[in-house]
């Protein structure tokens, strides 16, 4: 399905979900003031059967339906996409009203073809605020992208790295790890707003050991199928 097919657009944004009805309405709303400077909207859903392809069709260029995971609907996404730059943005997640801009700028002004936004999480606990710091930090340090960061990468550079790995979790991790081989990324200080659902309802320091707990795992060779049974098992 799509209402933009046959023009170019500046910026790809695909979006995966999966039973996302609740709030994908006010999501999409929140995205029209970019696609209607250009950027093309792709909903890669992976078999939501809670009407969230109906309400989100009118609000998107093309609805791409996938096999369920994370990084197979954004391949997917990523493959039906018109634009030479990607940008991939989770459902509970809203981007700086100059996304587009932002990132532009940002490919134009140096050598590196990827990167990520910092992210502030909507909660007003104030240790949220601390967890947000070290998440961007980390990022810097690391060279490494969390998926509510709205990593975007130029098309080539997603190709040549043959985009997401097909795995259960982790997926953000180890596309970063491939893609800082050709470049850093690059931070850029316009924030992405998430979610803070999850720490606040399985707690702020447990959600936050949980998931350094996760990468640790995951860089020692844990398999990220039994990562994500821990994961689904803990944070759901």
């Amino acid at each position: 399905m799509t209402s933009g097919e046959g023009r170019l657009a500046s910026l790809s944004i695909i979006i995966p979900t999966l039973n996302e009805a609740p709030g994908i309405v006010a999501f999409l709303e929140g995205l029209q003031p970019l696609r209607g400077r250009g950027a093309e909207l792709v909903l890669a859903d992976g078999g939501s059967n809670d009407g969230t392809v109906s309400l989100a069709t009118a609000l998107v260029d093309r609805v791409i339906f996938s096999p369920r995971g994370r990084a197979l609907q954004m391949n997917a996404g990523a493959a039906a996409a018109n634009s030479g730059v990607l940008l991939f943005l989770h459902a509970d997640c809203a981007l700086p009203d100059d996304a587009d801009r932002l990132i532009a700028n940002a490919l134009s002004s140096s050598r590196g073809r990827w990167g990520r936004f910092d992210v502030k999480l909507t909660g007003t606990a104030p240790l949220l605020r601390l967890v947000e710091w070290m998440m961007n930090q980390r990022s810097r340090l690391t060279g490494i992208c969390t998926g509510d960061q709205a990593l975007f990468v130029d098309r080539p550079l997603f190709e040549a790295v043959h985009g997401f790995p097909a795995i259960a979790l982790m997926e953000d991790v180890a596309i970063s790890q491939k893609l800082k081989r050709d470049s850093a990324p690059l931070c850029l200080k316009g924030k992405v707003t998430a979610s803070s659902r999850r720490w606040e309802k399985h707690g702020i320091w447990r959600t936050v050991v949980l998931m350094w707990r996760l990468r640790l795992a995951y860089f020692f060779g844990v398999k990220p199928d039994r990562l994500a049974q821990i994961y689904h098992g803990r944070t759901q």
